[in-house]
């Protein structure tokens, strides 16, 4: 069995790519975004964290959060959002006897994608292939046309103007 190791540093920042687990013509995420949001929400009051980008995919997501001075346990919060968020959704998908003993629903792949940002060049391109996203995955033309995203938040404090993302290609791949 594979033995994944992750970095924990207090109080830093991370890019997480977050993934339902059958992705293909899968549109869950978008078409249940209240019940996401509510998810986020309830554990982000037990358990703070400050979201600094994301955008919601129909199939996956991805995002930037901050933990408190200290803290390092992204991994409780995902597994929380995770069971949240599945605990109001009724798909009716099988639940294989892997899933049932470790009391998975399996509406959300096991694993995720983090990546410790490192500067604030690291932190803007990683904000910039959050919201580009939309566009590399060809659901709209332009950015400011995708609504589950951070975009918005960043056009009103001036750091992207609404027509950025526009045209041309990004050519920044986060990893993931």
């Amino acid at each position: 069995m594979t033995n994944y190791r992750r970095i924990y540093t207090p109080g830093a920042t991370w890019f997480f790519t977050v993934n339902i687990a059958k992705r293909r013509n899968n549109r869950l995420l978008v078409e249940n975004i209240d019940v996401l949001r509510t998810a986020f929400y309830d554990v982000k009051k037990k358990h703070p964290f400050r979201i600094e980008a994301a955008v919601i995919m129909p199939d996956h997501l991805h995002c930037l959060w901050t933990l408190p001075p200290g803290d390092v346990n992204y991994s409780m919060r995902w597994g929380q959002i995770k069971g949240r968020f599945s605990s109001h959704i009724d798909t009716g998908e099988s639940i294989s006897k892997s899933r049932k003993k470790r009391r998975e629903r399996g509406l959300w792949q096991r694993r995720f994608w983090t990546h410790l940002i490192t500067d604030q060049d690291d932190f803007n391109r990683h904000v910039d292939y959050v919201h580009w996203n939309p566009v590399k995955h060809g659901w709209v033309c332009q950015v400011a046309d995708w609504p589950h995203s951070s975009f918005f938040k960043f056009v009103k404090m001036g750091v992207y103007p609404m027509t950025w993302g526009h045209s041309g290609e990004f050519d920044f791949d986060a990893g993931e």
